[in-house]
């Protein structure tokens, strides 16, 4: 089934060289970047909005922090002429940025949200979006997750942690399907 809603943007959420620092790892999905580049080369074929979110953190131990050397994009999803960035201090990518009055501007209600990680800023953002009246499409296999140790100990394994989030957000906050069901539905 086509969608003929429309052009509806991808958002590149957090996708930078600090993903790939040891306070990340043990992701649960590897090849997350391999899917997030398949969707951001069918968004260009078919000529619609993509927007990327870069995260400037102000606390210098951070490894995202905005003057060190892990903050830039990664390659192979870097923005190429035409396409927006939007830079944000916080975890959610509406809080402090420009995302919703661009959203606006193009009159956009839906959007394809993509990047990292699934349990921090994915889902602030998935969150808000849905709070400010937004219909976001999360493709699951486009975002990953990391272990979490909790306050007394407890952890919970990456693929845990994906799963369980992915089903939360998918009950109330967006529509959780997978890329493959994505570019099935957003072609022209």
């Amino acid at each position: 089934m086509k969608d003929q809603s429309g052009p509806i943007p991808l958002v590149i959420l957090d996708v930078q060289d600090a993903i790939d620092r040891p306070n990340w790892d043990g992701k649960n999905n590897p090849d997350y970047l391999l899917v997030i580049l398949r969707l951001l080369n069918h968004w260009r074929l078919i000529g619609w909005p993509v927007l990327h979110v870069k995260h400037d953190e102000q606390t210098p131990t951070s490894s995202y922090y905005v003057h060190g050397p892990w903050n830039g994009i990664k390659k192979d999803v870097a923005p190429i002429k035409g396409e927006t960035i939007i830079t944000k201090q916080e975890n959610c990518a509406f809080i402090g940025t420009e995302l919703d009055a661009i959203l606006k501007r193009m009159q956009i209600t839906r959007l394809v949200l993509t990047g990292v990680v699934i349990h921090n800023s994915m889902d602030a953002t998935v969150r808000a979006g849905k709070a400010l009246g937004y219909s976001i499409i999360l493709p699951s296999d486009a975002t990953t997750a990391v272990p979490v140790i909790g306050a007394h100990g407890k952890s919970w394994d990456a693929i845990t942690v994906h799963e369980l989030t992915l089903a939360i957000l998918g009950d109330e906050y967006a529509d959780v399907m997978s890329s493959d069901e994505v570019v099935a539905q957003f072609t022209l």
